[in-house]
């Protein structure tokens, strides 16, 4: 092997994690992470119509978990630290490598879902950071570690529904939950060109699906703020407000 040969050979790691392909299969894999904590998370949290058993019961079921649920929330959160920074990355090397213009007229054959991809994910971000503060360390709100049920169990049903009856807090929740969506919108079909899934013949079937997709994620999480408001969901008697 000659001296180009190995000089490329030792060159190969560096180029893998900062060639432009390979963050955008990077960025794929940790979206495919995501998009499955999203579906899982939404069939947990709509046990809550099933009834207060029934989500109290899936709540102590993942804190039995103990550390490996840490774990998985601990992988979670460095995915979507890496999705963010990874996709910012790529944001700012496309501002610099192309001329204004060409970026101008590029971006009016753009949706809006890809050209604000980079600020929908931060925003996520910073919800999802609230919302572990307000339903996992449940340090938002005092009254959540008084909650428990006739089984001694922590009452997630009671504590929910307590924190949606909030309409700044729902409406905060909507709008970042349609964010979130937005963002679904063109990151699952971006997800499966990255992957190389994609091509000319399935790329409206995936839009499609995309679409599909997050619009049936948006309206089962909102679902929940909604019935709290409306009234169809409410506190269980000896509940105090």
């Amino acid at each position: 092997m000659n001296n180009t040969a190995v000089a490329r050979a030792r060159s190969f790691p560096l180029v893998l994690v900062t060639s432009s392909i390979a963050k955008k299969f990077v960025m794929a894999l940790t979206g495919f992470v995501a998009f499955g904590y999203v579906v899982g998370h939404m069939i947990g949290n709509l046990q809550i119509f099933i009834g207060q058993n029934q989500i109290n019961a899936y709540a102590k079921a993942l804190h039995s978990m103990g550390p490996l649920l840490w774990l998985v929330r601990g992988f979670l959160i460095v995915c979507i630290v890496l999705h963010i920074w990874l996709g910012a990355q790529l944001r700012i090397e496309n501002w610099v490598a192309r001329p204004d213009g060409y970026a101008r007229k590029k971006s009016l054959k753009t949706g809006l879902p890809a050209r604000t991809m980079i600020w929908t994910g931060a925003l996520i971000f910073a919800f999802v950071i609230y919302h572990i503060l307000q339903f996992t360390v449940r340090s938002t709100d005092p009254r959540f570690e008084e909650l428990f049920d006739t089984l001694g169990r922590h009452d997630v049903y009671s504590m929910v529904i307590l924190g949606f009856q909030n309409i700044w807090i729902s409406g905060f929740y909507i709008v970042a939950v349609g964010l979130l969506c937005f963002h679904l919108s063109h990151g699952i079909w971006s997800m499966f060109q990255s992957l190389g899934w994609n091509n000319k013949r399935s790329e409206r079937w995936l839009q499609g699906f995309a679409w599909i997709f997050a619009s049936v994620m948006f309206l089962g999480y909102i679902s929940i703020p909604i019935a709290v408001l409306g009234g169809f969901l409410k506190l269980p008697g000896g509940v105090a407000l």
